[in-house]
């Protein structure tokens, strides 16, 4: 079971004028939201929100910033809530980065077997133990987001044992013994003899004052390029990667931050500009796009709870402004 801090960045605070507004605010919301039906809160969360893909990417950061500051004046969550979003993520990260890696398994037959146990007629063992393996790196990754401890080679070896012991114990956990190339682009990861000190190095910069300066996004999204540029594992890279990522991302209070299937040539080609041109905008652009898709996902589940009456207040007056605005 996730705990509650995963979502959360303070204690509750005690019942003030603040918290009476934003009960009557909610209660406003979810009038216009009957008034409306069948739209749903995250239609109009949407509608509120400029077309991201005609931004800069300061301009992205910046309607993200705003997304993550609404989800915050929600914090403390309830377990209710806390519960239903890792229900929710669990099966969507599971599926989407191992579906990224060529699993076969859909959606709902990953969640099938996370939630009964059951396998699959047609689909290999294999790809059943990818998914309870992603799901268990899942829960680690979780786990140490919550503490201050920091990340480095021996956390991102746990992470990748997690995803192949079961699959290939032999290699779980252990940096590959052999020099390797990507198939596609002929790009030569450095040599296999490097990978300790590239990693020491590369766990050095993840805890330096110089990344954790950086915006959360651009320094999880550097941290992914980083570790996948170093290629330290013969199989299970991308996986650990996205979960690296999201480790940081946890640590800064943001949902999980999934990569769809649906664009894994773009995310594939991000990673190719990068280690062909050094340039980190695309792949940041991608990953902007999943963030913020993800915080309008997290933010629909919220604030249409029950429970978030008398929370929330910055996202119930922004939403009401927009819709007065917009229906004048």
């Amino acid at each position: 079971m996730i705990q509650e801090s995963r979502y959360q960045q303070s204690e509750a605070s005690p019942i003030s004028p603040c918290s009476e507004a934003a009960a009557q605010a909610y209660d406003r919301f979810l009038t216009l939201l009957i008034q409306r039906h069948p739209q749903r809160a995250i239609d109009l969360i949407q509608q509120a929100l400029p077309n991201l893909a005609a931004m800069s990417l300061p301009l992205k950061l910046q309607q993200i910033d705003r997304l993550k500051f609404w989800l915050d004046a929600f914090r403390p969550l309830p377990p209710v809530l806390v519960a239903e979003l890792k229900k929710l993520y669990d099966v969507k990260f599971t599926y989407n980065s191992n579906a990224i890696e060529g699993n076969t398994l859909t959606q709902s037959e990953t969640e099938l077997v996370l939630n009964t146990g059951i396998t699959i007629g047609g689909k290999t063992l294999s790809e059943h133990l990818e998914v309870v393996g992603h799901k268990e790196a899942i829960d680690y990754i979780e786990t140490l987001a919550q503490s201050e401890a920091q990340v480095g080679e021996w956390e991102i070896k746990q992470i990748h044992s997690l995803i192949l012991r079961a699959i290939a114990p032999e290699e779980a956990g252990r940096y590959r013994q052999l020099d390797v190339q990507a198939a596609g682009t002929g790009y030569r990861y450095p040599p296999h003899y490097l990978l300790t000190d590239l990693m020491q190095e590369f766990g050095q910069w993840l805890n330096s004052a110089e990344a954790k300066a950086l915006h959360p996004l651009v320094y999880a999204a550097e941290a992914h390029l980083r570790f996948v540029a170093i290629h330290p594992f013969r199989d299970g890279n991308g996986r650990t990667g996205r979960l690296l990522m999201n480790l940081l991302l946890l640590r800064s209070g943001y949902p999980i931050v999934i990569i769809a299937n649906q664009v894994r040539k773009a995310y594939i080609d991000a990673i190719v500009v990068n280690q062909q041109n050094s340039s980190a905008d695309f792949f940041l652009d991608l990953i902007l796009d999943s963030a913020q898709v993800s915080l309008i996902e997290t933010l629909q589940i919220v604030v249409t709870a029950s429970s978030s009456r008398g929370q929330g207040l910055p996202f119930y007056e922004d939403i009401l402004a927009f819709l007065q605005q917009s229906d004048a």
